[in-house]
């Protein structure tokens, strides 16, 4: 059988920082088009997993060594969102959907990653 990904604290700690900047991003982005008059267009949780791993492409090229990203982080990312999408997909539809309310790029980024944070803890919970 092969082995979970577990991530320590300290790259739990960036990947958190890293996903509310792409919060605080999306929040930003809503401003403006509210400002200008733009509607702005549906967002799925899986495109907030394609921006993840786009930013993550790019801090690890840019920063992941000094910041302490193991070597093979960014594949392993790429595997626990391949594994999650599915499920957390389906959680944030009923959540929207039970809610009532229009999601937002923000708020959907935020749900999103809130839930692939508890899943990638639950994972190292489990592999103890």
């Amino acid at each position: 059988m092969e082995q979970p990904i577990v991530f320590s604290g300290h790259v739990i700690g960036l990947l958190k920082e890293y996903m509310q900047d792409l919060v605080d991003q999306a929040t930003q982005e809503q401003r403006y088009e509210e400002q200008f008059g733009f509607t702005p267009l549906p967002y799925r949780p899986d495109q907030a997993f394609s921006d993840l791993l786009a930013l993550l492409d790019d801090r690890i090229e840019s920063e992941g060594i000094q910041v302490g990203l193991p070597e093979c982080f960014l594949h392993d990312m790429w595997t626990l969102c391949n594994e999650a999408v599915e499920p957390i997909s389906n959680r944030i539809w009923l959540a929207a959907n039970l809610d009532g309310r229009t999601m937002t790029k923000a708020r959907m980024r935020e749900l999103t990653y809130q839930a692939l944070i508890e899943f990638i803890e639950s994972r190292s919970r489990d592999s103890r």
